[in-house]
């Protein structure tokens, strides 16, 4: 191990754990993360743009989000992304594949097994060997129903320290909450009766990382990640990670300092190791999750969702332009995560700050009135407010404020090809690709309002749907797989090409990217609108004496004064390189 290492490793153990010995919890972690001894890189790894590349892009799943009834869910998986997305995407999130007892998945109740019900390690290595593979750290909580937390219970040593615990005499005015149930739950012990803390459901019980016992076993198990397959790991509401009575229990400084410990741990390891940070929370909060360079490498666009929605339901993207226009570049060796949906809802505390109070209600309105629900969470004194937007992000744009329409398909392929162009690594959430409906069905079943953007596909349907040419399925992910090609073969959408926003039209979301080489420029352009837009392209500033063309549809553009036309919904990528050709 080599001293920097060490010094570093040692300095965290003691702003996370001061009343404990450094160096002997250091060798202790070493020992979680490389166990019998396994090598270690001898030098870190340096910041750079190294990790990732254009032609990086991720699709977001279940475990068993397809299903025959006769094949493993992980086995019509695989299948399904080798016909359908092999060598248009490279990576796949498979989200928390173990066993647990609700919340599809987040209440985790062994962590170190697939759940069976989907298939074994050896169909998770399998993917882990075509993709890059990112799975879930559900590390702020466990299910209930754990042996964990059975053996808390009743007192047995880890675990009997394990959870963290807390009085209903305590003040916990301070505490943010996503959710409105109350924060503990009695739990009768073998010493009494004990309240534990419950951020996100009483059937998901937050775990006390004060013990270094709890980081310790993470590390173990994101070893075994690590020995799976995975490259990716997603730090799941880890936020919330330390808690202190008296304080708000989000973003304290012992979590930025164990997401820097394990930063400083991937860095030395062999394995390729990413990590990405998810906060659902307002920007600037969710920003700080890059540290200075050492802690995520990579966090998600959380604004991006609500904004972009707003957007294309307005037809206006000034709230979008102005947001975009303020972002700052991702530090060197960091990325964005772009994506419109995930397996939960839009996020609405993203857009504080940045949507005003009219124009999140008027989205709401439109989301019910297209069979979408709204999930609050608590504030002081008994309020409430919206938290996240219930909808398949398909289904949100049937239309606009103004109603269902007949231009469904051309606003949602503009609205994933705005997540293609912005600076980052694009994600998409496999619903995003097979234009789901709302599985209103499955809601009823579960009482659940996220299991509305949680379908089952049954793999004969499916396969029936994308092999007719009419079909929104095959409509959608033939035109989304052919942008997604498209745009990796472009050096200025490397996730770290230089970006500015354009102040064109308010109807139009525009960027600049140029490639790291400075050999390509893009100008990325997006009729939000259901207008037709026209656009001066000296206004564009465009270098004369090259040629411009429009990626996506293969038109030459004149710089010097034709006017450059917008159909409802039209994207243009207009590069001075064509690289491989126009979709």
């Amino acid at each position: 191990m080599s001293e920097a290492f060490s010094l570093r490793l040692e300095d965290l153990v003691r702003q996370i754990y001061p009343d404990h010995s450094a160096d002997i919890l250091a060798s202790q972690i070493v020992e979680a993360f490389w166990p019998e001894g396994r090598a270690r890189r001898k030098q870190g790894r340096r910041p750079g743009n190294n990790f990732w590349s254009e032609k990086d892009s991720l699709v977001i799943t279940y475990g068993n989000t397809i299903k025959d009834g006769k094949h493993k869910p992980l086995d019509l998986l695989h299948d399904f992304l080798h016909r359908n997305l092999r060598g248009v995407v490279n990576g796949v999130h498979i989200l928390p594949f173990f066993p647990f007892t609700s919340d599809d998945g987040f209440a985790v109740s062994d962590y170190r097994a697939v759940n069976p019900v989907l298939g074994s390690w050896a169909d998770i290595a399998r993917i882990g060997n075509e993709f890059k593979l990112m799975s879930d750290l559900v590390l702020n909580h466990v299910s209930s129903q754990s042996t964990w937390f059975n053996a808390y219970l009743q007192g047995h040593q880890p675990y009997d320290r394990f959870f963290f615990e807390a009085s209903p005499d305590d003040d916990l005015s301070m505490v943010v909450r996503p959710r409105t149930h109350p924060l503990l739950r009695p739990s009768e012990t073998h010493a009494g009766e004990k309240h534990v803390w419950c951020t996100f459901s009483h059937d998901q019980v937050d775990l006390d990382f004060r013990n270094p016992e709890v980081l310790l076993e993470f590390l173990r198990i994101t070893r075994l990640h690590i020995d799976n397959g995975v490259r990716i790991l997603r730090l799941d509401a880890v936020a919330f990670l330390w808690k202190e009575i008296g304080t708000p229990c989000i973003h304290l400084p012992q979590t930025h300092a164990i997401v820097r410990l394990m930063r400083l741990l991937s860095d030395f390891a062999h394995e390729p190791l990413i990590l990405l940070t998810e906060t659902n929370v307002p920007n600037a909060e969710n920003l700080s999750y890059f540290g200075n360079r050492n802690e995520a490498h990579v966090v998600y666009n959380f604004s991006l969702p609500p904004l972009l929605l707003h957007a294309m339901l307005s037809g206006s993207a000034r709230y979008l332009n102005r947001w975009q226009a303020t972002m700052p570049p991702a530090q060197l060796g960091c990325a964005y995560l772009n994506f419109s949906a995930s397996h939960d809802g839009i996020g609405m505390r993203p857009a504080e700050g940045i949507l005003p109070d009219a124009e999140k209600d008027a989205m709401i309105a439109t989301v019910r009135r297209f069979g979408g629900e709204v999930s609050m969470r608590a504030l002081g004194g008994g309020k409430e407010s919206p938290y996240e937007l219930n909808i398949t992000f398909f289904e949100a744009l049937q239309g606009t404020l103004k109603g269902a329409d007949d231009l469904h398909l051309e606003r949602f392929i503009t609205s994933q090809t705005i997540v293609m162009a912005l600076e980052g690594i694009p994600a998409f959430y496999i619903h995003s690709l097979l234009a789901t409906p709302n599985d209103h069905a499955r809601v009823a079943k579960t009482g659940m309002k996220r299991a509305i953007n949680r379908h089952r596909w049954d793999y004969p349907t499916l396969r029936a749907l994308l092999a007719d040419p009419e079909s929104a399925q095959s409509r959608v992910l033939g035109a989304l797989k052919e942008r997604i090609r498209l745009r990796g073969k472009q050096p200025a959408f490397h996730p770290n090409a230089t970006q500015f926003t354009l102040q064109v039209d308010d109807r139009i979301f525009g960027l600049w990217r140029q490639s790291l080489e400075r050999d390509q420029s893009i100008f990325a352009l997006h009729n939000v609108s259901d207008q037709t837009v026209t656009v001066d392209p000296l206004t564009l500033n465009m270098i004369d004496g090259e040629t411009w063309t429009d990626l996506l549809s293969g038109e030459r553009i004149d710089t010097m004064g034709t006017p450059i036309v917008f159909a409802p919904y039209q994207s243009r990528w207009i590069g001075n390189r064509r690289g491989s050709g126009h979709v």
